[in-house]
């Protein structure tokens, strides 16, 4: 009698927040299709794994700069002070101890994890959420990301935007595929309606990492306190913040009154900040609830932003003081995701910044009641550098039709 194959065992390897999303749903669209799936965040604590229902390798640590020091040398400088280089060894290490035990390593982010899946000598698939060729109009790839890749052990390339893929199948004279971001799957769950039926709504997104989510937080209820008087009453344009579960009332509360804002409780057990007629419901857990029925975006993210632009929303960005949010940052990713994504001048926290990102929300508002053409600008903008949905289990059906498991 022929015993039953195993299942495939693989191993997801991931350097980011973002990342670390875009892994848990390839995880569980393999975990769908019979697979062993476990998980290496060289980032953090992996949440989305174990919310996922996904095991973590090892322990886990978090840092303040969340795995983008790179974006500053003030970043750099306190990934080194607080131990993060020495970490991210540890990681490898363990990596390197386990891996025999995978028929797969999916890479999942930018160099160091693809350098890692290389070092691992198994074969390796890899999704390179961290670069695209809009950026540049043609993508450099780091050393040795390119050769890494190049590999025998290079089994799938996978991009996330067709341009990339195009051009980098030129580049490494190898098949490279684009079948959507998994990571914009999360934008498309099911979600119950807002509260309130206004005009129009703005929903505001400070981030995840605290503490720099607080402040943005700040930075965002002081453009609303610009508005013009006729954007104030609640039924003429609702306003929605989503928030991680980590920015608790607790936290909101000292903040808020400090700029004059109350924090209230309703009878639904559901929290508000007011300031005179401005009302910001305070959203938990809702976040594919804003980003779809909002019809503008005041962001201060990274992934988020991508999936309001996959949702064909238009997203105005507020620059802050970092680490992740920063004017290069910024910049960058206006050129990732292209026109619909603006940003107001200024340092943070200036009047310039500040009146100046105000006076930008109510035009575009404007625009999205009064121009439909720039409505299906956005729509096809959104499929061209995000694609549709599905992403997770195109990539997990390819993977598995392509990448056979290696002998033990």
């Amino acid at each position: 009698m022929k015993t039953p194959a195993r299942p495939q065992r693989i191993l997801l390897l991931s350097n980011g927040h973002g990342e670390d999303l875009s892994g848990a749903l390839i995880g569980q669209a393999l975990q769908m299709q019979g697979c062993d799936v476990e998980a290496l965040p060289l980032v953090g604590h992996g949440q989305a794994y174990t919310q996922a229902g996904i095991a973590c390798r090892g322990k886990t640590r978090e840092y303040s700069t969340g795995g983008l020091g790179y974006t500053s040398l003030w970043g750099r400088i306190t990934e080194v002070v607080q131990g993060q280089i020495l970490y991210l060894l540890s990681r490898t290490a363990l990596l390197l101890r386990i891996a025999r035990r995978y028929d797969l390593v999916l890479v999942v982010g930018d160099v160091i994890p693809v350098l890692a899946g290389w070092l691992s000598r198994r074969p390796m698939a890899t999704y390179l959420v961290a670069y695209s060729s809009h950026y540049e109009g043609k993508l450099r790839l780091p050393w040795p990301c390119g050769a890494c890749l190049k590999s025998s052990n290079s089994r799938a390339i996978y991009s996330r935007d067709q341009l990339s893929a195009d051009d980098l199948s030129v580049q490494l004279q190898r098949p490279v595929q684009f079948f959507g971001n998994p990571f914009f799957d999360g934008a498309l769950r099911s979600s119950e309606p807002l509260a309130g039926a206004p005009q129009q709504r703005l929903g505001l997104l400070p981030g995840s990492r605290l503490p720099e989510a607080l402040h943005n937080l700040e930075l965002m209820l002081r453009v609303l306190e610009r508005l013009p008087e006729s954007l104030r009453p609640a039924n003429r344009l609702g306003l929605h913040a989503a928030l991680v579960g980590a920015l608790t009332p607790q936290e909101v509360a000292p903040l808020a009154s400090r700029l004059g804002w109350r924090l209230e409780l309703s009878s639904q057990n559901r929290c508000s900040l007011q300031r005179g007629p401005l009302h910001l419901q305070l959203e938990w857990g809702r976040f594919a609830a804003v980003v779809q029925q909002c019809d503008l975006l005041l962001s201060m993210t990274g992934t988020a932003a991508e999936q309001c632009v996959g949702l064909a929303k238009p997203v105005l960005q507020l620059v802050g003081h970092g680490p992740q949010f920063t004017e290069n940052f910024a910049e960058a990713q206006r050129r990732l995701l292209g026109p619909g994504v603006l940003c107001a001048t200024g340092e943070p926290g200036s009047e310039e910044q500040l009146s100046g990102t105000a006076e930008l929300l109510e035009q575009l508002l404007d625009r999205l009641l009064n121009d439909p053409l720039w409505r299906q600008q956005l729509k096809r903008l959104g499929g061209e550098r995000i694609g549709g949905g599905g992403g997770a289990a195109r990539m997990a059906a390819d993977l598995l039709q392509r990448c056979a498991p290696a002998d033990d």
